[in-house]
């Protein structure tokens, strides 16, 4: 790969990956809520799932995408619709701990799968593939892409946990805690009106 293009590339991987969006908003809730070593399922869950999208991205999701663009629109749909109920259940994690028993952080499944009905993470994995991957060197470009990605992903859900856990002291105060965890759903809603809209 060209070093304008692997540098253009890092930057496109970088911003994407540490700008908010729904993972890095679920991630920061869950690091107050739960704290760092519980949210490492998901952290991994989020790199893992991501690392898979991108390689069926480079398989040819895209072009099914272009070919039956329904499907794309029915994805939008349930992610959209998936992240408004996670907004809910952020926005009411501590409610939930009084009624229904400790509420958990994501596994590394559920993060996993969350992934294909994210709708940045497919707009960032479609687009990459489609500006960074020249043909004729296929191979060479998906394996630098998914490694400078990779890279970014584990950067971003670290920083962003970090920086829930950081808030943790003070929101100890279950009102300030309230505060937080619905401005995190609404931010979480609004992330997502961008990508369907």
């Amino acid at each position: 790969m060209p070093l304008d293009l692997l540098i253009a590339l890092t930057v496109f991987a970088t911003v994407m990956a540490f700008t908010p969006g729904p993972n890095t908003i679920m991630l920061a809730a869950s690091g107050v809520n739960f704290g760092f070593n519980s949210t490492i399922p998901h952290m991994v869950g989020i790199t893992v799932g991501f690392t898979v999208l991108l390689s069926a991205a480079a398989a040819g999701l895209g072009a099914l995408f272009a070919a039956v663009p329904e499907l794309h629109v029915a994805l939008k749909i349930a992610g959209g619709l998936y992240m408004v109920w996670l907004a809910w259940k952020v926005a009411t994690a501590h409610m939930a701990e009084s009624t229904a028993g400790p509420s958990r952080p994501f596994t590394f499944l559920q993060a996993a799968a969350f992934q294909w009905v994210n709708p940045k993470a497919v707009v960032i994995a479609i687009t990459t593939i489609t500006l960074y991957v020249r043909p004729g060197h296929f191979g060479s470009d998906v394996a630098v892409m998914l490694f400078i990605m990779v890279v970014t992903t584990i950067g971003s859900v670290v920083a962003w946990t970090g920086f829930g856990v950081a808030l943790r002291r003070l929101l100890r105060n279950p009102r300030r805690a309230r505060i937080f965890n619905v401005s995190m759903a609404l931010l979480l809603v609004a992330s997502i009106v961008p990508m369907v809209a």
